[in-house]
């Protein structure tokens, strides 16, 4: 991001900005310039991944080689090792760069940022094996082994802290892209409403700019938005207030043309112009841009629910739940034997559930409940807490004390790495539903059923119970059409974390 123009007084935007009945907060008039943050950020992305780079060139030699200077032969010339890693540190820190990962759209949230890394990492490596094989320069196997992991681990992991360190200053307000939105009432409040909801936006809004007849100002989820000015002085009015972003919302009145035109009265800024489609919960790599003679479409893949994308998520599920049945069976024979002595019954517990293309299958928990629990469920259905067609109960008193803390810690579902490892099921994927369940769900809901069942998913990460009905079907139908196996893993990451503090879960 460039610099940015020069800011007018704060008293002169004052003055301007204040009408009867809007309210003015000092900090948006205040408007510092916040272009700087970005570059900030960036140097600090630099400094870390230049030090994991060089740490892990440097381990690989040393365990590959030790301490003792090597020489390999370049086109008949001997060659020090530590050259060779030089070369390979800083191609790899070109290529981290040219792949744009510290870039200010990708930080920060969502997964391109981690797959733009492994992209950028996997290439620099590839390349530097063609290169030796061409070159014929003899560098030992275990050396790229040892340095690839460790960097790619490391550099995975200090993007995730930096992350966690940028996620803390936005919720305090700092480290926020401002932005004046565009467009007509309806599509204006529905752009600032998704903003306000949604942590990873990174933008504050400071300002509406409303096509047509409006209010003084707009109320859109929490805030009080003033509508500062017409759509014939917005690049003005953007100078004016120190935004870094023109969000167009939706397609004005105007036509092309208007977007065209504000394009050329933004350039030389530091403004960006956005551009807000409501393509509603449709992930970004489904979304691919054509131009043709000037215009551009926008291409939206069909989902695809076969193919060698769901192969290589059914050969993880195979190996990483074969790999934990194994490591938990001490936990497992612990579990059982608590479930055993708490109550009378039988260890596990199965249940008929609903996967793929509605076929059932007998899902299996650590019993949590007593025995007769299906029993007493229709002298309860008055007290659920649970949405729409689920069954839930804060303190249900079916559950056992042992049971208790298996739901509190999701214990009880371990079993169901069996019901993924003979394919019942997936390591990630929507609640596996009852059928009672299934037959009570709208038609655009059996859309839940195109992929099967995840031991964790979206609905478990995001509040479990404590969600509603409609949002709890939205983000499986999010997940059914938008998976990846990046997405897979960053999921998994979330529920260990979810885990370790428990939301929702009773």
């Amino acid at each position: 991001m460039t610099e940015t123009t020069p800011r007018l007084s704060t008293a002169w935007t004052a003055h301007r900005l204040a009408r009867p009945g809007v309210s003015v907060d000092q900090s948006d008039v205040a408007a510092p310039n916040l272009s700087k943050w970005a570059r900030s950020y960036r140097q600090r992305l630099r400094v870390t991944d230049a030090v994991v780079i060089l740490c892990s060139i440097a381990v690989a030699q040393v365990v590959r080689f030790g301490i003792d200077e090597r020489t390999v032969a370049v086109g008949g010339y001997p060659v020090d090792y530590s050259q060779v890693s030089a070369i390979v540190a800083l191609s790899w820190f070109a290529m981290i760069g040219i792949f744009r990962t510290r870039d200010s759209r990708v930080v920060g949230a969502g997964a391109s940022e981690y797959r733009l890394v492994v992209n950028a990492s996997m290439l620099t490596f590839g390349l530097a094996a063609i290169a030796f094989l061409i070159l014929q320069i003899n560098v030992a196997r275990g050396y790229f082994i040892v340095a690839l992991p460790i960097g790619l681990i490391g550099l995975l992991f200090g993007r995730y802290l930096w992350r966690r360190w940028l996620v803390r200053q936005r919720a305090r307000g700092h480290f926020l892209s401002r932005a004046l939105v565009v467009g007509d009432i309806a599509d204006v409040s529905y752009v600032i409403g998704q903003i306000d909801g949604k942590a990873g936006a990174a933008y504050r809004i400071v300002g509406a700019v409303v096509d047509g007849s409006h209010p003084n100002e707009l109320v859109a989820a929490r805030q009080h938005i003033p509508v500062v000015t017409g759509l014939d002085s917005i690049a003005s009015t953007a100078s004016r207030l120190g935004v870094d972003a023109v969000i167009v919302a939706g397609q004005p009145q105007q036509g092309t043309d208007f977007i065209r035109s504000l394009g050329w009265q933004l350039e030389g800024a530091a403004t960006e112009l956005v551009l807000a489609a409501r393509l509603v919960d449709i992930a970004g790599p489904r979304i691919h841009f054509r131009p043709v003679e000037g215009l551009p479409l926008i291409h939206v893949e069909i989902p695809q629910y076969d193919g060698l994308k769901h192969a290589l998520k059914r050969t993880f599920d195979v190996t990483l739940s074969g790999l934990a049945l194994i490591a938990l069976l001490p936990v497992f024979a612990v579990l059982a034997l608590l479930v055993k002595r708490d109550s009378n019954g039988p260890v596990i517990f199965r249940q008929e559930r609903v996967g793929r293309n509605g076929k059932t299958f007998s899902m299996r928990k650590f019993r949590s409940m007593v025995v007769d629990a299906e029993v007493q469920l229709e002298s309860l259905r008055d007290q659920n807490d649970g949405a729409g067609v689920l069954f839930k109960m804060r303190n249900d008193p079916r559950v056992t004390r042992v049971g208790a803390v298996l739901r509190r810690f999701s214990l009880d579902e371990l079993p169901q790495l069996w019901n993924v490892f003979v394919g019942d099921m997936s390591l990630v994927g929507p609640r596996p539903p009852l059928v009672r369940e299934v037959a009570s769900y709208e038609d655009h809901v059996h859309r839940r059923l195109f992929i099967k069942p995840g031991l964790t998913g979206m609905w478990q990460v995001n509040g479990r119970s404590d969600l509603s009905w409609d949002e709890g079907v939205r983000l499986d139908l999010y997940y059914v059409e938008n998976w990846s196996l990046t997405g897979d893993l960053i999921i998994m990451w979330r529920t260990v974390k979810v885990l370790t503090k428990p939301t929702g879960a009773y």
